[in-house]
Formats: C-alpha cells, sequence, structure tokens
C-alpha cells in the first residue's frame, strides 16, 4: 500500500482556519460565532481539512495566556501575518508555555546549563551558525537550535550575541534569546542581555531587536538600549556605564556614583566588595582593566581619596580616611 502524499491546502484556508482558532481559542465564542464556524466548516472538504491542521496544534497553546495570542495573531499590532504569527506563538509553546511565562530561575538550571563561565571570568566561544557568544562574569545559557529558529536561553547573568548569518541552513532562522522577563529577536548584527535586580538590560548595536514581554504586554522595538520586565518597559536612566565595555575586559565609567560602580566591580570578585555610605555619592571616571580588580581598587582609592579596609581577601569597603 502506497502511502499518500499530503494534499496542499491553498494559504487563505489555511489564514482562515487560523481566524477560527483564534476566535474559539482566546475569546469567549458566543452561539452565532459557533454557528459561524460550523456553516464554515460544512462548505468544502477543504475547509475541514485545514481546520484539523490548524486545530492539531492548538493544544500546545493551552498554556499561553489569552492575551499573548491574541496580540501576536493580530497582524494589525506590527504587520506580521496570521502563519507568522502562528509561528511565534508555537515558539511560546516550546519553550514552555504558561510555565515558561510564570518560570522560577533557580540557581540549579544554570548550574547545570551547556555554557557557564565563573566569578571573574569572560567566556568567547561560536556556535554551528556562525554565532559568537560572549558570556560575561558568574552567567549560563543553553541553547536549543531547530530547522526553523535558533534559540538562545539566558539562564543567569550576561551575554553578548554576535548573529551569524545561518549559512548552512536552507533559509537563515530567526535568533531568539529567551530571559527570564520575556523573548528577544535578533534584528540586527549584535545585541546584548543582562539581568538586572530592576529588569532585563537590552542593548543592540548594527540594528535592532523586538521584545516580547513575558506577561503578554504588547512587542517593544529597540534599537539601541531598553530596560523591560515581564510587565513591558521600564524607565532606563544612565548611570554612567558603558555596558560593553566587559566585552573589551574593563569597566568603562563615566561621572558613575562609587556606590554603582562598586556593585559594578563587585560582580567580578568572589565575597563581599562595598562602599561606606559617605562616601557613596562621590564620582567615578575612567576606564579600568578588569583582569586585576584590586589594581582597579588602588586606582580609585587613590583618585578620590578613599581608605581600602580589607577585612578579609573576600570582605572589602571603601572608606573615607581615618
Amino acid at each position: 500500500m502506497s502511502m499518500r502524499e499530503p494534499q496542499t491546502l491553498d494559504p487563505a484556508l489555511v489564514d482562515q482556519a487560523i481566524d477560527w482558532l483564534v476566535r474559539l481559542r482566546f475569546n469567549q465564542a458566543d452561539e452565532q460565532t459557533q454557528g459561524d464556524f460550523q456553516h464554515w466548516l460544512q462548505q468544502r472538504p477543504e475547509h475541514q481539512l485545514a481546520w484539523q491542521r490548524v486545530a492539531s496544534l492548538g493544544d500546545d497553546f493551552a498554556g499561553i495566556p489569552a492575551q499573548l495570542a491574541r496580540q501576536t495573531l493580530d497582524s494589525s499590532h506590527r504587520g506580521m501575518g496570521r502563519r507568522e504569527g502562528l509561528k511565534l506563538l508555537a515558539l511560546f509553546a516550546t519553550v514552555g508555555g504558561a510555565a515558561w511565562f510564570g518560570r522560577d530561575y533557580t540557581p540549579l538550571p544554570a548550574m547545570l546549563a551547556e555554557q557557564r563561565s565563573d566569578t571573574g571570568e569572560q567566556r568567547r566561544f561560536q556556535f554551528d551558525d556562525g554565532s559568537q557568544i560572549q558570556l560575561n562574569s558568574d552567567s549560563a545559557i543553553d541553547s536549543d537550535f531547530t530547522p526553523q529558529r535558533r534559540l538562545i536561553i539566558l539562564r543567569r547573568g550576561e551575554l553578548i550575541v554576535d548573529v551569524g548569518a545561518d549559512q548552512h541552513a536552507a533559509h537563515p532562522r530567526p535568533l531568539w534569546v529567551q530571559t527570564r522577563d520575556g523573548l528577544i529577536r535578533a534584528q540586527g548584527s549584535r545585541l546584548l542581555a543582562r539581568e538586572r535586580d530592576d529588569g532585563t538590560l537590552l542593548a543592540v548595536q548594527g540594528g535592532a531587536a523586538t521584545v516580547f514581554p513575558g506577561s503578554g504586554q504588547p512587542p517593544v522595538q529597540a534599537t539601541h538600549q531598553l530596560l523591560f520586565t515581564a510587565n513591558g518597559p521600564r524607565d532606563l536612566k544612565d548611570n554612567g556605564l558603558d555596558p560593553w565595555g566587559w566585552s573589551d575586559g574593563v569597566i568603562s565609567a563615566r561621572n558613575m556614583r562609587l556606590a554603582d560602580f562598586v556593585a559594578e566591580l563587585s560582580r567580578y570578585r568572589p565575597g563581599v566588595l562595598r562602599c561606606a555610605d559617605e562616601v557613596a555619592e562621590r564620582r567615578v571616571s575612567g576606564t579600568f582593566q578588569l583582569a586585576d580588580n584590586d589594581q582597579v581598587l588602588t586606582l580609585v582609592a587613590q583618585s578620590l581619596r578613599l581608605q581600602i579596609d580589607y577585612r578579609t581577601r573576600y570582605w572589602v569597603t571603601l572608606t573615607a580616611p581615618s
């Protein structure tokens, strides 16, 4: 018995079936809507076939918030076709549905991640698609590449992605970065993503990126820098730090509060590094090599006339001279 090739469907019918999936799955369907759907379904055998193929995907989307699904599949938001929107929802489904949107970033996934860096270490490597990755201090990622898309999962810390051309794929695949606060689609050559206490920092060079917040808020495009949480963009204040500096092995500050500078430097050394409250508002400017942060402390202390209090090697405080 020979196998029959699947019947080719008119893309317009597939779009109609997707419309019905959205109306029935993600909205409250009244009797009129149900009747209209049954009428459409019985009009032609091809309608039933299109519905069978689209409806088979519906269970994958069961855990996705309805608001996100409606916004994603509503092409009026950003000129995205329905079938493109369905593919995007498929991505959301594969990265965990509702569990992804509310997931808990515990230390265990980072400890078991496929690529990790230690405190004070910056790592560089390359994926088969040509994308070059840099991990900052104490960071971790996983990756999930399929024939349809490239997904990098930031488990902890900070990364920079130089997006590869994906030359070996039949068609260049979109590259996504998943963070605790949402999904980022790269639309340029280089992006940075960093976990902060107040959200995820996204910085872009040579293009743009689109952020899809985890709670289903409308997508946001970034061409420079953007701070966002699962609930959408937040105000981003310039604290004087060059976010790209660490990729060159430096911390570069411009009129930066000493408290902020010390907090940044502490990411690159084990233990506790702090400054006393009375000197927290003093200002730091300059470019400092991260390879020797004890030397950085010495230089800052000399320029700001501070005292370095080493309680132990792992408990250091900058204070005013006694």
